[in-house]
């Protein structure tokens, strides 16, 4: 076994916690993995895990190691590469994250396209929306909506999902339909809490060049994209989400939009990495064929409005209680 190979078992050990997990995942026997690693701390003089009966964990040393085997190894691969055909020879395993939703209705039914221009690529599909580390659990490139969190990140802008407000018939057939966000203060929301903080965030539209914002009272609080449409089909309150998801239903006249003139700003889309150096020929090729399966979903992304609050008038005239607005990011997921 060469060294490359031990770092790449490395990689998947720390990655996976687990020395059979991560012989599972390369289809090697549990053996070869422990001796693997047993050989690569000899050779480094320094021990890189510390393994418990529950879980292998990563020492100061192997932390520090962690993210430069990374990057050997995607050079390695990436050499190897230079030396083959541009498409059909590009071979070995990508890991992906994106949006759950977006992977389920744009990314896996167009992926047998992508298997078609790159046979040799297997890909490892994360869609959890939850909150990810892209170094330490190997991720090779991420698809995000909304800001970036990490500024150690590369990030590559691929545009904005346009948000649209919505609302069922049965909703509006209750409480009438708001003409102006002064109506939003009796008006209900379906509230959408981020997983990871369990917070949702306020109603938002642009007015004047100022983002405006305004919390709102929710009968329900939902923590998935699926669940937060579902409550607004079924007539639970106002929504903002982008528009590409709700096409269908306004077509079908299952949805009514509202508020146009006032919508909540686009959401830029990024697809990110943990490097600028080490990006494979698989990520890049990944990432170029993404960017075409979105594109006809994604405008130019717009400059940020500046953030004001709003309070609506005692006296407005509205016709229903208010609701809390959904988190930007969990509104594609």
């Amino acid at each position: 076994m060469d060294r490359i190979d031990q770092f790449r078992i490395f990689i998947r050990v720390a990655h996976s916690g687990g020395f059979t997990v991560a012989a599972d995942q390369l289809g090697l026997p549990r053996p070869t993995v422990s001796l693997a690693i047993q050989q690569l701390e000899a050779r480094l003089g320094t021990r890189l895990f510390n393994r418990t009966t529950r879980r292998v964990g990563l020492t100061q040393d192997g932390e520090a190691l962690l993210e430069r085997a990374i990057a050997l190894v995607a050079d390695s691969e990436e050499l190897e590469q230079q030396f083959r055909l541009p498409a059909k020879a590009l071979t070995g395993r990508l890991r992906v994250d994106m949006p759950s939703r977006i992977a389920r209705r744009q990314v896996a039914p167009a992926l047998p396209d992508f298997f078609a221009r790159y046979p040799g690529i297997q890909v490892d599909l994360g869609s959890s929306d939850r909150a990810i580390d892209l170094v330490h659990e190997g991720i090779d490139c991420a698809l995000r909506i909304g800001e970036v969190p990490s500024s150690s990140l590369v990030a590559r802008p691929l545009g904005a999902l346009r948000l649209v407000n919505c609302a069922s018939p049965a909703y509006l057939a209750r409480h009438g339909m708001p003409q102006a966000p002064a109506d939003l203060s009796r008006h209900l929301a379906v509230n959408y809490a981020s997983p990871s903080s369990g917070r949702g965030v306020p109603w938002e539209w642009t007015e004047n060049g100022r983002l405006q914002t305004l919390a709102m009272k929710a009968q329900v609080s939902v923590n998935n994209v699926e669940t937060y449409l579902a409550c607004c089909l079924a007539g639970m309150g106002l929504i903002q989400i982008p528009a590409f998801d709700v096409r269908e239903h306004l077509e079908a006249g299952e949805l009514v939009e509202v508020l146009q003139a006032w919508p909540a700003p686009s959401m830029p889309a990024r697809m990110i990495y943990p490097h600028r150096r080490h990006l494979s020929r698989r990520v890049q090729a990944f990432s170029v064929w993404l960017a075409g399966i979105l594109s006809p979903f994604l405008e130019a992304a717009p400059p940020r409005a500046a953030t004001g609050t709003f309070s609506a008038p005692s006296g407005a005239d509205a016709r229903a209680r208010c609701g809390n607005g959904p988190d930007r990011a969990g509104k594609v997921r």
